[in-house]
């Protein structure tokens, strides 16, 4: 059995105050139910974990009865960080889980084949991320006003989501982190601290993620295109 973690608990406070980017509606939709019907959609998914604020059960079922979301899906609660939301949506999986692919909600325009292309590398390989290569140049700054040094962008990628893994592994990677009191940015970081290889998925779409309020027509556009063209 694949499984699907939609991690929907985070505050996206760089969106500005009082706005709750998951529920802004872009070609008709809110962003939240773009992402829910793409991975509601996959057919290599067999099942739904949406992690969600405290007190937002309620709006979450709401969306599901409307947006006719009928794929199963369980609804739980979020934890004070990242890892801690996604650790709560691991424990709600199918004992019958095998492979779990991680996603923000945020990310509405990743497609069925690099979601398809993540499972199959972490069956694999065991751990898997979408990502790009970075095409800009980059600088290191250690006090955010002075270039510091050029990095070699030829060796650099921008990891995105989905984050995919076998079961075992991604909670084992966890469990380290928490036991060790540590924070990391995503699940791959946890892999990497315990040994376990993460291989590389190219996403050669587009899968921007909504974070401020300049992404909104780039993300909106295409999402608007995509419903166009099926």
């Amino acid at each position: 059995m694949v499984s699907a973690i939609i991690v929907a608990a985070g505050k996206g406070t760089r969106m500005g105050p009082n706005v709750d980017k998951l529920f802004l509606e872009l070609a008709g939709k809110p962003v939240v139910v773009h992402t829910w019907q793409r991975f509601a959609a996959a057919r290599c998914i067999d099942e739904l974990v949406l992690v969600v604020r405290d007190g937002m059960k309620p709006a979450f079922e709401d969306l599901a009865q409307q947006f006719q979301l009928r794929k199963p899906f369980r609804l739980v609660i979020g934890g004070k960080e990242r890892q801690d939301s996604v650790w709560n949506g691991l424990q709600a999986l199918s004992p019958d889980a095998e492979i779990v692919a991680i996603q923000d909600a945020a990310r509405p325009c990743t497609s069925e084949a690099v979601i398809d292309a993540t499972i199959a590398a972490a069956r694999e390989n065991g751990a898997a991320v979408a990502a790009q290569p970075v095409t800009d140049t980059i600088k290191e700054s250690a006090d955010g006003k002075r270039v510091a040094r050029t990095l070699d962008r030829s060796r650099l990628w921008a990891v995105q989501t989905p984050q995919t893994f076998r079961v075992e592994i991604i909670r084992h990677a966890l469990a380290e982190v928490r036991t060790r009191g540590l924070r990391v940015t995503d699940d791959t970081a946890a892999c990497e601290l315990i040994g376990q290889p993460v291989q590389l998925v190219s996403s050669v779409e587009p899968n921007p993620k909504v974070t401020r309020p300049e992404d909104l027509p780039l993300i909106e556009a295409m999402l608007a295109r995509r419903q166009i063209g099926g």
